[in-house]
């Protein structure tokens, strides 16, 4: 059963992960930063051609294991914001984002334009289909 919830705290490795270890692996790449993987934190990690990502997560009585590897495209380029070791931050949604392929930090483009030649009030809309 998915148990991750927005109360969880979700912690994201900075680098690419090798996808081949398994909690144990896991569990020693999140003590080398000095965090405990036993806190019920979410740890988050992400291989290296950004195909596969994997969910650490402590539950009563043992490690949870979260795998989901796309069959078509790759997860957002800047999914790495800062090579190096360690664990940043993560919000509930952002992760929700990232798990359905849609980046969160990317500016995105209206679908329409307001149209500005009547005395500032937005009267007609137009489609901007670009």
């Amino acid at each position: 059963m998915f148990n991750l919830n927005e109360n969880n705290r979700i912690v994201m490795a900075q680098h690419p992960s090798d996808m081949r270890i398994g909690v144990n692996g896991m569990c020693g790449q999140v003590r080398a930063v000095g965090l405990d993987p036993t806190n019920g934190n979410v740890y988050i990690f992400v291989g290296k051609s950004r195909k596969v990502m994997k969910l650490l997560h402590w539950e009563r009585g043992g490690f949870t294991m979260y795998y989901k590897r796309l069959e078509r495209g790759r997860f957002h380029p800047r999914i790495f914001l800062r090579q190096g070791i360690g664990f940043r931050s993560m919000r509930w949604d952002e992760l929700v984002l990232l798990m359905e392929g849609i980046s969160p930090k990317v500016a995105r483009r209206l679908r329409y334009e307001r149209d500005e030649k009547s005395d500032g009030k937005a009267t007609a809309l137009s489609f901007n289909l670009e």
